[in-house]
């Protein structure tokens, strides 16, 4: 074969081989590069699922806390109701046990829950469950007048209404339970103040205003027996 022609052929073998080998490393590199990419893709689904775990406890954390929260709030509303329960049983037993001649000049009895209810508020108490409303109302009203920070303020306020309503006075009994919501929210007898609103509004044939105090009693206290009553009323219209 020529001298030529061999050297041609040379050329034309040289470049097979180098084509070969440039192809191979492509070939080699594109596979680098997928096998990054799928563990890049990889990474990223676990990382996803990770974060979808985490949420998910986070989720699980809130639910938890808002069951805990809404517990800790009916017992909150319990406590109110039982306190509220027991000072009227204190003015309940207070009124039995009183003696029946009024003694002139008597000491008077220690002020504040450790000692019960003020004797003061034990009389208008008295009168209003021997149904003399009237005069339980003027008692009440002296009562709150010579003591208007007692600790029994909101319920002689409370009773007040009551009586209002026994005598059908319903804008002086909604105007009273009103005054009790507004001022003494955080009493024990702001539940049954709102209660005694919303059957008041309903006596005066207010009752889309009655349905929303309702609403608003079961939204604030949902566990109180007052809130039962609510939605035994809701539901009775």
């Amino acid at each position: 074969m020529p001298s030529g022609i061999r050297w041609a052929a040379c050329v034309v073998a040289s470049l097979a081989l180098a084509g070969c080998a440039s192809n191979d490393l492509m070939v080699k590199r594109q596979t680098e590069t997928e096998a990054k990419v799928e563990h890049l893709l990889q990474s990223g689904k676990k990382a996803e699922q990770r974060m979808n775990e985490l949420s998910g406890q986070i989720q699980s954390q809130e639910d938890q806390a808002k069951v805990v929260s809404a517990q800790l709030k009916q017992l909150q509303d319990t406590i109110r109701e039982l306190r509220s329960a027991q000072d009227e049983l204190k003015a309940r037993i207070s009124l039995q046990a009183a003696p029946k001649i009024e003694v002139i000049n008597q000491e008077p009895a220690p002020k504040g829950k450790d000692y019960g209810p003020p004797s003061d508020y034990v009389k208008a108490f008295g009168l209003y469950s021997a149904n003399s409303f009237p005069a339980a109302i003027e008692a009440f009203e002296a009562f709150l007048k010579s003591d208007p920070k007692s600790s029994y303020a909101a319920n002689a306020i409370y009773w007040i209404g009551e009586c209002h309503y026994s005598l059908s006075e319903l804008a002086k009994a909604r105007d009273a339970f009103q005054k009790v919501v507004d001022d003494y929210s955080r009493s024990a007898k702001a539940p049954d103040a709102l209660l005694k609103l919303g059957y008041t509004l309903a006596a005066m044939n207010e009752k889309d205003k009655a349905a929303a105090v309702y609403e608003r009693l079961i939204k604030i206290y949902p566990g109180s027996p007052a809130a039962a009553k609510a939605r035994e009323r809701l539901t009775a219209n």
